[in-house]
């Protein structure tokens, strides 16, 4: 049976020929496209720092004592972070402000806009690896000059109407990989990003955390202050007693009253910084002062955890936000390369257009009143004064700057943990300590006040006691406080687990990654290699 090959409806010979014409410029962009690569380095992710460890020496448990924040505290290495590790302190009031700031906080919210704005960037940037197709349809009315005529029209009529509707084709292949490369920065930026707002999260959540127990902490010294000053206003009222009997001198009282003072003067400083850290955190929920959280916090209703994650020094660099924003800002930076190389290279233009043009609407059709054209354009600089060289250069100056920075950053992120270990352990000591000096203090006030009545020692000891033991306790509540709030630092300086929460982040590349680029094959001759940390910049001399 033969074959029948029909004619699309409403097409003639000529629409035929420009469809082709159209479909030829996309076949070529297609072919230009396939035979692209990507001038530049291909980025590698460095390897984690070869160490076994945060400390010079092997880490054990934290030593314990009586009340609260006591318990002994062990490291547990490679044990893994949840990913709402603040429930950790089994705090139901804590959790409730976590999730209202999570909800509300609009430094929170500007981060994952940003966030969105980097995505989009990208989406836009891959936009260029198609061609752009426009339509222009136009319609004229015309009136020729005086003694001319529309040499197309067949009444030979002086006012006229002009149909052309075309469509237009223009695509710029990627050869050398300029679009490939800005993509890939792009994308990087974008990945930077989102662990930059993974970052915004672990701070936002740490600082909830150690607010609400700075705000315990200031609770438990005025509590501790009011009780102390409550011991020596009774005090005073039996000394004046005994002044009236004739018991005391006016000298006692007045001692006295003054150390009573003293103690009143700290009252207004612990409220002010506690009136302010109730802000803070209703700040940090995105609310006003006015309308504060009403959730209150004290260090007896926090619990402290004893078993606390040690991550291998390995997986350090992939869980720290900042350590992964840094590798992608190195990322970018490497791409960035590749586009200053690109930019230097000759690029290639493909264009085309199609359409038709008669005086009539029904003439659109007619055969012979169809055009089209397509054709190629390469363009290369031959001279700019040293403006593309120095750009290359400069970006790979920002390379090595990156590098450089994603080091630093790497240090830092060692730097925390092993603080936080180190400060983890010496609180527990700290603690012991405070525990014990509270209750000398404690029992040395007892004798003394004993002695008192009994009229063996001068009023002057009696204060020097009522003010040690007032220290000791003040110091025990900030001990205390120094277990969680440490403990709080070390969950966020491992990075706060947030690959455990779900749908978030995982390390996988959106883009696909491009052909490494024969750059000796384009530039026949001697190389010249730019070697920064684990990575290599190949250019020609």
């Amino acid at each position: 049976m033969k074959k029948i090959r029909r004619n699309r409806p409403g097409l003639s010979q000529g629409a035929r020929r420009g469809a082709a014409g159209v479909s030829t410029l996309l076949a070529l962009s297609s072919l230009a496209a396939l035979s692209g690569c990507s001038v530049g380095p291909d980025f590698v992710a460095s390897a984690a720092p070869d160490v076994n460890g945060y400390t010079a020496e092997k880490l054990g448990g934290t030593s314990s004592t009586t009340g609260v924040g006591g318990s002994a505290q062990r490291f547990v290495k490679d044990m893994d972070i949840p990913g709402q590790w603040w429930t950790l302190f089994h705090s139901k009031a804590l959790n409730r402000l976590i999730e209202t700031a999570l909800v509300n906080n609009h430094d929170l919210k500007a981060a994952e806009a940003a966030l969105k704005v980097t995505k989009e960037a990208v989406e836009a940037q891959k936009g260029f690896f198609y061609p752009t197709i426009t339509g222009t349809p136009n319609a004229y009315r015309s009136l020729q000059a005086t003694g001319t005529v529309a040499p197309f029209l067949s009444n030979n009529a002086s006012v006229y109407n002009l149909y052309t509707p075309q469509v237009n084709v223009s695509y710029s292949p990627d050869i050398f990989g300029l679009n490939r490369r800005t993509v890939e920065s792009l994308q990087a930026q974008a990945d930077m990003q989102r662990f930059q707002t993974e970052a915004a999260y672990l701070t936002l959540t740490s600082n909830i955390v150690l607010g609400a127990v700075q705000e315990a902490s200031l609770r438990g010294q005025l509590e501790a202050t009011k009780k102390a000053i409550k011991t020596m206003q009774d005090l005073l009222v039996v000394i004046k007693q005994e002044k009236a009997l004739g018991q005391a001198a006016v000298a006692d009282v007045a001692t006295q009253e003054a150390a009573l003072a003293a103690a009143l003067a700290t009252l207004p400083v612990l409220e002010k910084e506690l009136a302010q850290q109730r802000n803070l955190l209703t700040a940090l929920t995105g609310g006003l002062p006015s309308e504060p959280v009403s959730e209150t916090f004290e260090l007896a209703s926090l619990h402290l955890p004893e078993k606390l994650p040690v991550s291998l020094s390995a997986k350090l660099i992939e869980q720290r936000p900042d350590i992964r924003a840094a590798e992608e800002n190195l990322h970018s930076a490497a791409a960035l390369v590749g586009v200053s190389i690109a930019n230097r290279l000759p690029t290639l233009s493909i264009t085309g257009n199609a359409g038709t043009t008669a005086s009539t609407l029904a003439g659109l059709f007619v055969p012979g009143n169809y055009f089209w054209t397509y054709g190629a354009e390469l363009a290369g600089t031959f001279f700019d004064g040293g403006t593309l060289m120095h750009r290359e250069a400069g970006a790979e100056a920002a390379f090595r700057q990156a590098d450089e920075q994603y080091k630093s950053t790497v240090v830092t992120a060692f730097q925390n943990v092993a603080d936080s270990l180190r400060a983890i352990q010496h609180d527990a000591d700290g603690l012991k300590v405070a525990v014990f000096a509270e209750a000398a203090a404690k029992k040395s006030l007892d004798i003394v006040l004993a002695q008192r009545k009994l009229g063996q020692v001068a009023q002057i000891l009696v204060l020097q006691a009522e003010q040690i033991y007032l220290n000791a306790v003040v110091n025990r509540v900030q001990a205390q406080a120094m277990r969680y709030s440490d403990t709080a630092a070390l969950f966020q300086a491992l990075g706060g687990g947030w690959w455990n929460r779900p749908g978030e982040l995982a390390r996988v590349d959106t883009y696909a990654k491009p052909d490494i680029f024969p750059i000796d094959k384009l530039y026949p001759g001697p190389q010249q290699e730019v070697k920064s940390s684990d990575y290599t910049i190949v250019k020609p001399n």
